[in-house]
């Protein structure tokens, strides 16, 4: 009965593909769609606390189960209360199962059926993560919902053994599920209505994706991701494939695509039905300088803004646009100070919120084509 409880995803209404609906979790509700901020390490980079996020109208912060179990230890968290008393974050958590980390790491690793062994980038000793122990690391972090163990492989790959990946991801799936379950069972577990998403890969053999879309549904997870996506192939390509898998992906669950992407990215994703977001990308820009407004991306180290007293984007109501010039923030940037990448992290995350709280008015409105029209390509453009 808890299980039920904490498995809620409601589907308010759609409009073509794009879809506006609620995800209820153990701590808390998101508004979908949804971007998910990027806190690998359980902080955002650029020195943004959980309490800014709320600031900022994040509703679902994002941890690494790989970098957290390398650094404190998944153990210590559990400890001090788990993810959401650790970094003073009230609601939703997602963790990634490390499987993009070891996709990273080809240099490093040893894939086999029971999981896979690899040497960590900090100290080089040995490691090894499968199925059971991604699970045992998010059930001691606990977030609130963990992602299934997978492989990434890289685009494009050879054929044969993107179907042997992807069938291997089926069983680790299979996997991911009964370790999961039997967790949340324990008495002492630290949140036991945490759920767990599937993720469907296939590389870009649309074949493979439907095949595994429809393979992974029939294991009933409590929401599905896609993943391998956004890794060197081309943008458009991104797109056929969620087409593709979309009519296979069950309408009563949340549909994620993992670490996607640039604001004209997720508007393409939310065409093609997809709920959920996240990316390292806005804040990874802000640190270099290079900020979203509605007209486009500026860079602020540009000497044009040395003496622009206007705020970065003057219809945004972020703390950064309410205080500060773009003089102030060029200046900061060229002297070095600290300052500069908080305050510009701020403004890009606060940014994204916003931006995924007009694709739902729009849906709510019925006017998510009119927006799409009216920013697809204003969004794309450098100022």
């Amino acid at each position: 009965m808890e299980k039920e409880e904490a498995t809620l995803f409601t589907l308010l209404k759609t409009e073509g593909r794009a879809r506006r609906g609620v995800l209820t979790c153990a701590h808390g509700t998101a508004q979908t769609p949804v971007f998910m901020n990027v806190g690998t390490l359980a902080a955002i980079k650029g020195a943004v606390s959980a309490l800014d996020l709320k600031e900022i109208g994040c509703q679902i912060e994002l941890s690494n189960t790989y970098h957290l179990h390398l650094r404190p230890g998944d153990k210590v968290v559990r400890e001090m209360g788990g993810l959401h008393a650790f970094m003073r974050w009230d609601g939703p958590i997602l963790t990634d199962s490390g499987g993009f980390q070891v996709f990273s790491l080809a240099s490093r690793r040893k894939i086999r059926e029971e999981g896979v062994t690899f040497a960590s980038h900090i100290d080089g000793r040995r490691i090894f993560m499968g199925p059971e122990e991604s699970m045992q690391i998010q059930s001691n972090l606990g977030s609130d919902i963990a992602m299934a163990f997978d492989e990434c492989v890289e685009n494009p790959a050879p054929y044969d053994y993107v179907k042997q990946s992807c069938e291997r991801t089926l069983r680790w799936l299979a996997r991911s599920k009964a370790e999961h379950d039997r967790l949340n069972l324990l008495p002492d577990t630290v949140n036991p209505r945490q759920m767990l998403f599937g993720i469907n890969q296939g590389g870009v053999v649309p074949a493979l994706r439907t095949w595994h879309m429809q393979a992974i549904a029939d294991l009933d997870c409590d929401g599905y991701a896609i993943g391998g996506l956004a890794v060197g192939e081309p943008a458009e390509t991104m797109y056929e494939i969620l087409e593709e898998v979309e009519p296979f992906a069950p309408k009563d669950k949340p549909r994620y695509l993992m670490g996607v992407g640039t604001p004209v990215n997720i508007l393409e994703g939310v065409a093609r039905g997809i709920d959920m977001f996240d990316c390292v990308l806005p804040a990874r820009n802000a640190r270099h300088g290079k900020l979203y407004t509605w007209n486009g991306t500026i860079n602020i180290r540009n000497e044009r803004y040395k003496s622009d007293h206007r705020p970065l984007d003057e219809t945004c109501q972020c703390p950064v646009c309410r205080h500060f010039s773009r003089a102030y923030l060029r200046h900061l940037f060229t002297a070095g100070e600290m300052l500069a990448m908080r305050l510009a992290v701020l403004h890009n995350l606060y940014f994204y919120n916003d931006l995924m709280a007009k694709i739902r008015l729009a849906l709510d409105e019925g006017r998510f084509a009119a927006f799409y029209r009216e920013y697809a390509e204003k969004l794309d453009r450098k100022v």
